[in-house]
């Protein structure tokens, strides 16, 4: 059975609900995850937590998701970290993070981490971001970007999400060289243009695809929101109705697992791109980064 492994920070949660505060969790590589993992994809999702009553919890939770938890591991001196969710009234977002010292960027100095990676190189799919490496040390960078290649080399998939966040990296010259390289061991590209353009000017969804080719990616779709996203093959597909969302957290994140498990059911682009359409449009409508299933 198909073993998918994904790679990152998971962090708690809070999100508005009426005139009340929701609390709940999300990260981008961990709300793939469980996506993946409600669809009954096999999957494991590697990051480290502390060992409080608030990491304790969120790793039940995922469990009974049906995340393998497995790969979880602990970092006793430190917590979580978190953020808050705000929405305009087109349902668009934004976020404050208290996430300087959690957990999960210390994974790679975790007791078992060895364990972990022996574990993780026998993925058939290995999903990670640049926001997975822009919260890890040089090290840790150094140490993911060795999994993604070992995966990749026993002829595993490696899928790269271009997540760009500028508070999160020093300059845009140090995330275009964490960018590119990892671009450079994906076999699955998927940049969303926006984040592109933020990071590297890049004129349209052509420009930026042509750049992830060219450093090795093939298989890369680039997002565009609300207009869809584009094939390697230059076609644009776009989603089947257009909505009025109530909060786009997580919207790209669901995409990914929908056309990650589309494809490793062995469908085309095309047909994954629709797969990964109707769980971002699903997930828009509902408030979180990873609303209840």
């Amino acid at each position: 059975m198909t073993r998918v492994v994904l790679v990152g920070e998971a962090m708690l949660e809070l999100s508005q609900d009426g005139g009340n505060w929701r609390f709940g969790y999300g990260g981008d590589t961990l709300n793939t995850a469980i996506h993946l993992a409600r669809k009954g994809v096999r999957t494991a999702y590697l990051t480290a937590l502390g060992i409080d009553p608030f990491s304790t919890d969120l790793k039940a939770r995922w469990a009974g998701e049906g995340l393998d938890t497995s790969l979880v591991l602990a970092e006793p001196a430190r917590n979580p970290g978190l953020y808050a969710i705000s929405c305009d009234n087109a349902g668009e977002r934004s976020f404050t993070y208290w996430r300087g010292e959690s957990a999960a960027r210390h994974l790679f100095a975790c007791d078992g981490i060895e364990a972990a990676l022996q574990d993780a190189e026998q993925a058939d799919l290995l999903a990670f971001s640049l926001i997975s490496l822009a919260v890890l040390p040089e090290h840790g960078r150094a140490a993911l970007m060795a999994l993604a290649a070992k995966v990749r080399e026993r002829g595993g998939q490696v899928a790269f999400d271009g997540n760009y966040r500028p508070r999160l990296w020093t300059d845009r010259s140090t995330a275009r060289a964490a960018r590119d390289a990892a671009i450079g061991v994906a076999t699955i590209g998927l940049p969303t243009l926006e984040d592109e353009v933020m990071l590297s000017g890049e004129a349209d969804a052509a420009a930026v695809a042509a750049h992830w080719q060219a450093l090795g990616c093939a298989e890369t779709i680039v997002k565009l929101g609300p207009e869809g996203c584009l094939l390697p093959d230059g076609i644009i597909v776009a989603p089947e109705r257009v909505l009025a969302p109530v909060d786009t957290s997580g919207a790209g994140d669901a995409f990914n697992a929908g056309y990650l498990r589309a494809r490793l059911q062995g469908n085309v682009p095309e047909q994954a791109a629709r797969g990964g359409h109707a769980l971002a449009g699903w997930t828009i409508m509902r408030r979180g980064a990873i609303p209840a299933a």
